[in-house]
């Protein structure tokens, strides 16, 4: 299982980075386009600039550049104007939850069998008398409902009441293993909001230490510092909305087997207590 984790999270990078890299490459090219056709447009955008002057040029290549961004590149630049350096921690956040979400959904969806076809062809067994072969069927079949029914199989030759103990202490520690991670994730979704209310108060320290440093209260010096508050509180909110997606799905996942594992292990107690009954009458 740790295996599948750390690979799970490899992937994850290499996901992450490959489009950057593709991004990267595509610019690369887009600019050495664009090279090429600078020198023939010098003379055309300096007679421009002084028609319309210097500030309203800059003011709308930054607009013509707005508009070209896709989605991809407006929030990765959004990312780098929030602090690299904290944003980072709001991603391996995002990446570490996905990779446990993925983990755990990967498992709950192996543990998923047919458990009524399961006890039907435990119950054929039983009632020919071929205790071994039913357990040989729950051998043969993944999951946690497979595993109880072998284990009360275990004792179908005690009493009714060690069979039941047995069932009931075995679903405990099946039950245990669904939810393994669960806490992890539970971790990473308050984690995600901390660091961006965290990032929040670290943009108001800069933007009166900013203020501090220049001795004045100008809208620019303000502006740096809250957007940097609010850029890491919309990502770090992102993060846990995402993760508590995936939880909630994973939790639907285990409350589903943990039924079918209750249930399970009612109708297999029945299919003893009726070859008991069968011998008995034999």
């Amino acid at each position: 299982m740790k295996r599948l984790f750390m690979t799970i999270a490899a992937a994850l990078l290499v996901l992450a980075v490959l489009p950057t890299l593709a991004q990267q490459v595509d610019t690369g090219a887009a600019l050495v386009a664009d090279s090429l056709a600078i020198d023939s447009s010098m003379a055309d955008m300096s007679s421009v600039e002084e028609l319309i002057g210097e500030e309203d040029m800059s003011a709308l290549q930054m607009m013509a550049e707005g508009e070209g961004l896709g989605l991809h590149e407006q929030l990765k630049s959004k990312f780098v104007e929030g602090s690299a350096s904290f944003m980072s921690l709001v991603a391996l956040a995002l990446v570490i939850g996905l990779a446990l979400c993925i983990e755990r959904i990967i498992y709950l969806t192996l543990s998923e069998i047919n458990a009524k076809k399961l006890l039907r062809d435990i119950e054929q067994k039983m009632d020919a008398g071929d205790v071994e072969g039913a357990k040989a069927i729950c051998r043969d079949t993944r999951g946690p409902v497979a595993s109880i029914c072998y284990q009360g199989l275990m004792y179908a030759n005690q009493d009714m009441a060690t069979v039941e103990r047995s069932i009931v202490s075995y679903g405990t520690v099946q039950s245990g293993n669904l939810e393994k991670g669960c806490s992890w994730i539970r971790l990473m979704i308050a984690i995600a909001p901390s660091l961006g209310f965290l990032g929040t108060v670290i943009g108001m320290v800069m933007a009166f230490d900013h203020i501090q440093e220049e001795g004045d209260i100008s809208p620019t010096i303000v502006a740096e510092g809250m957007k940097v508050a609010l850029i890491t509180t919309i990502f770090g909110i992102i993060v846990a909305l995402v993760l508590q997606i995936f939880y909630n799905y994973i939790l639907s996942k285990i409350e589903r087997l943990t039924s079918q594992m209750e249930e399970s292990a009612i109708a297999l107690l029945d299919i003893i207590m009726k070859s008991k009954e069968l011998k008995a009458k034999g």
